[in-house]
């Protein structure tokens, strides 16, 4: 049996961005017999209910001031090592400019950081994550054996892993550009998490977090792999990553993680109370639209698949209660200002994916 979410009863619960791993991963890993695996993961489900309070604080009753249109070219980053505690930032060990240190995860945040303002500077004229400039802060070795990373509305955390079946959370490019995709969307539409506006949340910060990625890669939508995390998972554990954009459902289908439960279309949309509305399950239905947008259209994904979303994400009529229908159509419309090629490619998409668009 699963809840139906279609009503409104759920608005007053949403809460700003959760971590990479969603909890209905952690859940399961909690429940199973090797306490190498569930002891990590029933630590970090407790941290993970705290941070989102303070997330939901920082989001909703400090909102944010639009920013300036513009900001410095250069990003100004600064990697802080926790030392397993839980106090932030922690002690600063690089910042920007400075070489690199024999602590692979602060090169590795450095490196991520970099990469996403690089992503948004070079292919959307956005200057950091704000618009203005924001500098980028991360702390990495987040308590002992943390197996997420998230932003949390002023910057991000890595934890290492339990080491069994996740490892060091800063090695995924894909994943930092995913997280700090939560800050865009927080200083510009600021969708609800919850329900499919949640899903669309979170689907925006797979997008851009794939991008980030194809850009540093210099990938074509053809070339790319479109998988979120494939970094993460350790050695023997049956799956290639967190999601694909390009299957969705097919990421993983292990003894310890259980199998993959994204749908790739509507009628395998799932209704549940879960995860804020199943935001991390229910996005692999969008997912799945902009990865067959971008495929169709060809060439680096950035050009026009990903400028018609960042379109629609920052014009500024796009509802933070958006459903699935509703941002459908507004990437339908923004895509006519690329010719009658990508808006045909944008409108096969979401029928592909049983989402009206026209």
């Amino acid at each position: 049996m699963t809840d139906d979410i279609r009503g409104s009863s759920l608005r007053s619960v949403a809460t700003t961005p959760c971590a990479i791993v969603p909890p209905h991963l952690l859940n399961r890993l909690a429940r199973t017999e090797d306490p190498a695996v569930h002891d990590p993961a029933r630590r970090t489900l407790a941290l993970d209910a705290a941070q989102r309070v303070q997330r939901r604080l920082t989001t909703e009753i400090n909102p944010t001031a639009a920013p300036p249109a513009h900001g410095p070219d250069h990003s100004e980053r600064t990697i802080c090592d926790v030392e397993h505690r839980q106090e932030l930032p922690g002690r600063r060990i690089r910042a920007e400019g400075e070489a690199d240190v024999p602590d692979a995860s602060v090169n590795h945040a450095y490196d991520g950081l970099g990469a996403t303002f690089d992503f948004y500077l070079q292919t959307l004229s956005r200057f950091s994550i704000d618009g203005a400039g924001l500098p980028l802060d991360a702390s990495v070795h987040y308590r002992r054996d943390y197996d997420n990373a998230f932003w949390d509305g002023e910057q991000m955390v890595f934890g290492d892993g339990d080491g069994h079946i996740f490892g060091d959370f800063t090695q995924s490019p894909d994943v930092i550009g995913h997280e700090l995709t939560h800050g865009v969307t927080q200083y510009t539409a600021n969708l609800s998490y919850v329900g499919q506006s949640g899903a669309l949340n979170e689907h925006v910060s797979d997008v851009f977090g794939s991008l980030v990625e194809q850009y540093a890669k210099d990938e074509s939508a053809e070339e790319a792999n479109w998988l979120i995390g494939e970094e993460l998972l350790r050695p023997g554990v049956q799956g290639v990553a967190l999601r694909s954009m390009k299957a969705p459902g097919t990421a993983y289908n292990d003894d310890e993680l259980g199998k993959d439960p994204q749908p790739a279309h509507m009628n395998g949309y799932v209704h549940t109370f879960a995860d804020n509305g199943g935001v991390h399950i229910n996005s692999g239905i969008p997912n799945h639209a902009f990865y067959l947008a971008a495929t169709q259209l060809g060439g680096h994904a950035w050009d026009r698949a990903g400028r018609i979303w960042y379109d629609v994400l920052t014009g500024g009529t796009l509802a933070s209660d958006a459903d699935f229908t509703s941002f459908a159509r507004l990437t339908a419309g923004a895509a006519d200002a690329y010719g009658p090629q990508a808006h045909d490619a944008v409108l096969q998409a979401w029928d592909a994916v049983g989402v009206p668009a026209g």
